[in-house]
């Protein structure tokens, strides 16, 4: 199975990205085909040029890097996205790169208000990363938008089925290395139940 791995932060000793190269090395450990975005490594532009609001036509073709994404995906029959949260959300780096890939006429198209994803058949995991416990962003009703938003409104709406949403709290400096592994467990256990070889 072919899986593209994006990910997002601008630090490559990172436990980010160390989650990020645990769940690759799996992966083709397992027999799968990857390949990783390092959206700050690849110097990805994350901004949104107003031509890119118009509809692609043959006349008016993606940009060749935004081309190149999409046609990673069309072949791929997984997307993996991992970040950290930052007020919440994903790194402007990772908006970015949804905003231009993820664009309508390939990952969504709408009629009258009703959106209708295009990438159906599709899976999807998504990781993400927090200083703040889990249980404090359930409790203040923050972790149900982060689903909303995330979850449902950029990953499901536009059809991946959603597999798993894989979130690691209480991430800190200096994290113990007992406490790393445990987490590194986790995502080589991501792999193996959801892409078995």
């Amino acid at each position: 199975m072919k899986h593209v791995v994006v990910v997002a932060h601008p630090a490559a000793e990172s436990f980010t990205m160390a989650l990020t190269r645990t769940y690759t090395a799996e992966l083709e450990q397992l027999g799968h085909s990857q390949q990783t975005y390092d959206l700050y490594r690849m110097g990805f532009n994350p901004v949104l040029a107003a031509q890119e609001l118009l509809p692609i036509t043959t006349d008016r073709p993606a940009s060749p890097d935004v081309m190149k994404a999409q046609n990673d995906i069309r072949a791929a029959a997984a997307v993996t996205l991992i970040y950290p949260l930052w007020w919440l959300s994903m790194p402007a780096m990772m908006k970015g790169y949804i905003d231009r890939v993820f664009a309508r006429g390939f990952a969504y198209e709408s009629h009258e208000g009703t959106v209708r994803g295009l990438l159906t058949g599709k899976k999807a995991v998504l990781m993400t990363v927090s200083g703040a416990p889990l249980p404090l962003l359930v409790k203040s009703g923050n972790w149900n938008a982060v689903q909303v938003l995330q979850d449902t409104h950029v990953l499901r709406s536009t059809g991946f089925e959603l597999l798993e949403h894989l979130h690691f709290d209480e991430i800190v400096p200096n994290l113990s290395n007992v406490v790393a592994d445990r987490c590194m467990a986790r995502v080589r256990g991501c792999a193996r139940e959801h892409f078995p070889a």
